[in-house]
């Protein structure tokens, strides 16, 4: 594993691996003709949505397959220096080995560092803490001319620091970051408190937002009469601990359960199978293939299959990010248009006026909570596009969704909710000749096989 070889703080002989491992990357960058689109080889899957007509599968690529290694955990300081092709799987390990973890750990094992900050990943901390990219400190970034950057909050590349969250690898290549850790004990309790209602849902989840004594929040939605919230504190013993690594869905049991225990890593990791999505759907199914149905080798067949994949109807797989004051009025709209349950719920709190959202997207933000619901799976029908459907009503209530889905936003739409003049004034820094193509040509256009 990455982590084997962990001292406290690194080595000179890890800084020269590393540096050299940097240099390497530098040289494939500075060999390009520059007539022809980057995109990133890394050793674990993509976790974005394979897509059939996706042309980065015919992009040259940067090879960072062994950016890998955890580089040094501060112990005193409760902070982590790692590679960007580290997993979370293999960060929990390390870490818990001092009793920390990170803020955020999203719910896939094979997430990595990197990925987590370039495509926003949050889970049940988020209510108090934002996503991973709000807890890390620094970033090396190497730019598509090769050049090298030290990047924080506070220092000469605070805008390219900011930028990188949400960038989709399109603003240079993270090598190296920089994050912090929190404490951690053992085991998780997870307590279920099912609500009928919506309101009164959304009411548990400001009272638990604006109180202490939960370490995680988040739900399912089993339907429009069955609003779970969970709802996880650390404890240092547990009475038993549970795995749903089998027939039994994770997210099953949250309709079945007043409570339940884990230990600290499978509780991170109690979605890996898929969160409302698990495959096979039987039993049956399930009780045949079901250790060998996770979410990592799917996504590596999906990779290596992906002109099989359906082109032109492809079932809905996307967060969406509502406004709490809006939660409300979206669901109304979508059981009326969708109707589809269960769906994965994680209120989420900004941690700062993010540069990478357009002035006009927060000009009309006034919730200091978003609510982000997983909808995963839906299979679309009725020759509509419920993609786009899902864009139109977020640009009404001043949401927006993920970007490793579909995506069909015109450019005007696009840059209504993602800023346009910060985006491209980082640009001009990290890749002037748009090696690594813009952002939204990237997720909304190349991504469905379009120029």
């Amino acid at each position: 594993m990455a982590w084997l070889n962990l001292i406290d703080s690194p080595s000179a002989g890890e800084r020269v691996d590393h540096e050299q491992k940097v240099a390497r990357v530098v040289a494939q960058l500075r060999a390009q003709r520059g007539d022809r689109p980057l995109s990133l080889r890394k050793k674990a899957p993509s976790h974005q949505v394979p897509k059939a007509r996706d042309r980065k599968y015919h992009d040259d690529k940067i090879d960072l397959s062994d950016l890998d290694r955890i580089l040094s955990i501060d112990v005193q300081a409760r902070t982590c220096t790692a590679e960007p092709g580290v997993t979370f799987v293999d960060l929990v390990e390390a870490t818990l080995a001092h009793g920390l973890v990170p803020l955020v750990v999203p719910e896939l094992k094979t997430i990595t560092l990197g990925g987590a900050v370039s495509g926003c990943s949050i889970e049940s901390m988020s209510f108090r803490c934002g996503g991973f990219a709000d807890t890390c400190l620094e970033y090396e970034i190497i730019s598509a001319q090769g050049d090298v950057l030290h990047c924080t909050p506070d220092n000469e590349h605070r805008l390219v620091f900011q930028m990188m969250h949400g960038s989709f690898g399109t603003l240079g290549i993270l090598s190296k970051l920089t994050f912090r850790l929190v404490p951690a004990t053992p085991f998780v309790r997870v307590d279920y408190h099912t609500h009928r209602d919506l309101p009164g849902y959304q009411a548990e989840i400001a009272a638990v937002a604006a109180g202490r004594g939960v370490d995680f929040m988040d739900g399912i939605i089993h339907g429009p009469e069955q609003h779970v919230l969970s709802l996880g504190r650390f404890v240092e013993s547990a009475p038993y601990t549970s795995r749903y690594e089998w027939v039994k869905a994770y997210y099953e049991t949250t309709a079945e359960r007043s409570e339940d225990y884990f230990r600290t890593a499978d509780y991170f990791f109690r979605y890996d199978r898929g969160v409302t999505n698990v495959r096979p759907r039987s039993k049956v199914g399930r009780l045949l293939v079901g250790p060998f149905s996770r979410s990592t080798p799917l996504l590596r067949l999906a990779e290596k299959f992906y002109w099989m994949l359906p082109a032109e109807r492809p079932s809905v797989t996307v967060d969406v990010f509502v406004p709490s004051s809006r939660f409300g009025d979206f669901m109304s709209w979508y059981w009326r248009e969708f109707g589809n349950h269960p769906l994965w719920c994680v209120p989420y709190r900004p941690a700062r006026r993010y540069e990478w959202l357009a002035d006009e997207w927060w000009a009309k933000m006034q919730d200091e909570m978003v609510i982000d619901l997983a909808i995963y799976g839906f299979e679309q029908r009725d020759g509509r596009n419920y993609y786009r459907m899902l864009e139109e009503k977020l640009l009404e209530l001043n949401g927006m969704k993920t970007l490793i889905s579909h995506n069909f936003y015109a450019p005007d739409e696009f840059w209504s909710t993602w800023s346009r003049p910060n985006y491209e004034a980082v640009k001009k820094i990290t890749d002037p000749r748009n090696l690594f193509r813009d952002v939204y040509t990237k997720t909304c256009r190349a991504a469905r096989g379009l120029d």
